[in-house]
């Protein structure tokens, strides 16, 4: 039995016919009667109780009803003291009141069909109890105290668990009728218990050394009037009895035959009226069997229409599971030929990084020859000014002689050094412009990359489109399955949803990852303070635009909204917010000195380059037909929001808060993703 139990709450019929019954109790002129059957009570209510005692009823009838208690709280069994008639069949009784014995006037006691386990003790105390009726409970023993009701007359107990009787039953002497299931008796024995109600008392007087007398020597009153009990005669009837009583006892049987002749005549009239009411109940039944046969056929008929309807939807499901598959696996061999297409990259990165690499030792190695060349340049010109000074001492004293000859010498090593050191300068300008020339490659090799790289992610993002449209319509495939029962297609979805889930991954790390390369390579590319700036204004998706325009603070200080919109900057507000910042920035920069950004390195802006003509990705296009799903939990929002590890689009971004598992599969959600629907 459960600890905590909501009431019953009865019917507006129910409750409708208890107000009727007490009212038509109160109504003057009323009888003694109070019926408060059928009315799906699971207590008698207080009002009940207050109506038997003030107007002293004497019929008190609750069968058909939920009653678990006889009593409800700050109720007394001394308001039914005027009771003589109990009627509590068919209820949920499990124990009477132990202070039973209080009904001193109870005459007729029906508890049965309940789930009573044993008798009150104080039982006993009901000396004008005539006719108890506990059948179908479950008694597994009576209390000795029964022997105390002298005025028993019909005493009914079977349909429980009861083997032995007691035996002080033996002093019940107006006992006229027992019934019990003799099958299951103990004591007394089963053929004692078959022979009938005379033959037990018999047994039990037996027993109990008593002297066995018939019931017919203690007659009771009527029903309905108050008698006194006929006392026991240990001696029987004897020639004490005075001829008064005699006749009294004779008058008494007459009106016994009468009564039971009265009885008979009822019997046979509730025969005939069962006649009645079975035969009613037959054409009753063919009415419902010929009922039941148009809707048998009326089910068969739908049940055909169903099932052909199910096929063609199973039809249904079973193509679009084909193209399903068929775009998972055109989605595989794309991402396997972006794998390729990323290697490629990769590879091209590196060379990049190895040309980067030469060219820092390229540059190296023409600065060591330049020093070399200028350090024999100089051993030169010393071993020219010393072999001067050794002709200029050797042939001093010649000097008159060979003057012209000198000075023609000395305009010969002149015009040898200017040649070497024109020499020395083509030489130098020349690696100045290959090294500004492979500086201009490059970056041109950097702004290819770059473009690349942004196709790329343009790539990736189209493909997650695919991929969610494409778990988008599994997930209602799914659905469409769960109202269908066919296991086979929820394995092969599954799997599919599995496969796009897992593929969805590891395309979201590939696309943040190429996000944060690109953002690097771009931040690197441009100032701080600008790139700071395109950040607090949220505006980092602009980053490769600035860096392939290869635009400053300066720059922009001197352009207009209509320039940024030219170069692909649309919101109008954003590009009056881009050029205020930069000049407040360029302001302070005037104002201190060690703010101002560096501009030795700036280039001249050129005109921007024509874009190259866009790759089309090779995967499926993604203009599919998407239908509309709605959320699983409001169904009234479209579901919007995909769960993974699962892959579900199921929910709705409200629904979908409060939600820690998926609730189509009941795995844990380890991240949601919002599909956003192109108009």
């Amino acid at each position: 039995m459960p600890l905590f139990f909501r009431k019953r709450k009865p019917s507006e019929e129910a409750r409708k016919r208890l107000e009727y019954q007490m009212c038509l109790a109160k109504e003057a002129g009323a009888d003694d009667i109070l019926d408060i059957s059928k009315c799906e009570l699971s207590e008698i209510p207080f009002g009940a109780f207050a109506t038997c005692k003030v107007l002293q009823k004497k019929v008190l009838i609750v069968h058909t009803n939920h009653l678990t208690s006889l009593l409800p709280k700050s109720c007394s069994l001394l308001s039914l003291a005027t009771i003589k008639v109990l009627d509590l069949h068919d209820n949920q009784l499990t124990a009477l009141p132990d202070d039973l014995g209080q009904l001193t006037a109870l005459q007729v006691l029906n508890v049965e069909r309940n789930q009573l386990t044993q008798l009150p003790h104080s039982i006993g105390n009901l000396t004008q109890l005539q006719t108890l009726n506990v059948k179908d409970n479950k008694l597994k023993e009576l209390p000795d105290t029964l022997g105390e009701l002298r005025s028993l007359r019909t005493l009914n107990i079977s349909g429980n668990e009861i083997q032995r009787l007691p035996q002080m039953l033996a002093h019940v002497r107006t006992l006229e009728m027992l019934s019990l299931d003799a099958s299951t008796m103990v004591y007394p024995p089963p053929e004692v218990c078959s022979a009938g109600t005379a033959a037990i008392l018999q047994f039990l007087c037996k027993e109990s050394g008593l002297e066995y007398y018939p019931p017919s020597q203690y007659l009771l009153p009527v029903l309905e009037q108050d008698g006194t009990n006929s006392r026991d005669s240990p001696d029987g009837p004897t020639d004490r009895v005075s001829r008064e009583e005699v006749e009294w006892q004779e008058q008494k049987m007459l009106e016994k035959l009468e009564f039971e002749r009265r009885l008979e005549l009822g019997q046979r009239e509730h025969a005939q009226l069962l006649q009645q009411s079975s035969s009613q109940k037959d054409e009753i039944l063919q009415t419902v069997k010929e009922e039941q046969f148009r809707l048998e056929q009326g089910l068969s008929e739908r049940q055909r229409h169903l099932d052909a309807e199910r096929q063609r939807l199973q039809e249904q499901l079973k193509q679009t599971e084909r193209n399903i598959s068929s775009r998972i696996q055109k989605l595989l061999q794309e991402n396997q030929r972006q794998k390729k297409s990323s290697e490629i990259l990769k590879s091209l990165e590196n060379e990049r990084i190895r040309m980067e690499q030469l060219m820092s030792i390229t540059q190296e190695e023409t600065e060591n020859l330049r020093r070399r060349e200028v350090a024999s340049a100089m051993q030169q010109m010393l071993t020219e000014r010393c072999k001067n000074r050794l002709m200029q001492m050797a042939y001093e004293s010649q000097r008159q002689n060979l003057a012209q000859q000198a000075c023609s010498s000395m305009a010969e090593m002149d015009e040898r050094f200017q040649q070497i050191l024109s020499w020395q300068q083509m030489d130098q300008n020349k690696a100045i412009s290959q090294i500004l020339q492979e500086s201009a490659m490059q970056k041109a090799a950097f702004e290819a990359l770059q473009v690349k790289k942004d196709l790329m992610h343009r790539q990736i993002r189209s493909q997650i489109k695919l991929i969610e449209t494409e778990l988008l319509q599994l997930t209602q495939l799914e659905l469409k399955r769960k109202s269908l029962d066919t296991e086979t297609l929820q394995e092969m979805v599954s799997e599919q949803r599995w496969a796009l889930s897992n593929l969805l991954q590891q395309l979201l790390k590939e696309k943040q990852q190429r996000e944060e390369e690109l953002r690097e390579i771009l931040e690197e590319g441009m100032e701080s303070q600008l790139v700071a700036l395109l950040e607090e204004l949220s505006a980092e998706h602009y980053l490769p635009i600035f860096a392939h325009h290869r635009l400053s603070l300066a720059l922009l200080s001197q352009m207009n909204p209509g320039d940024l919109a030219k170069l692909g900057v649309s919101e109008a507000g954003l590009q009056h917010e881009i050029l205020r910042k930069v000049q407040e920035l360029l302001d302070a920069a005037r104002i201190q000195p060690e703010l101002k950004p560096p501009v030795g390195e700036f280039l001249t802006p050129t005109a921007p380059q024509e874009p190259p003509e866009s790759m089309r990705p090779s995967a499926p296009p993604a203009e599919l037909e998407v239908q509309a799903s709605e959320c699983v939990v409001c169904l009234e929002q479209e579901a919007q929001m995909i769960f993974l590890n699962c892959g579900h689009v199921c929910c709705c971004q409200q629904c979908c808060q409060p939600l820690r598992t998926c609730p189509l599969c009941r795995q844990d959600i380890v991240q949601r993703l919002r599909i956003y629907h192109s108009s």
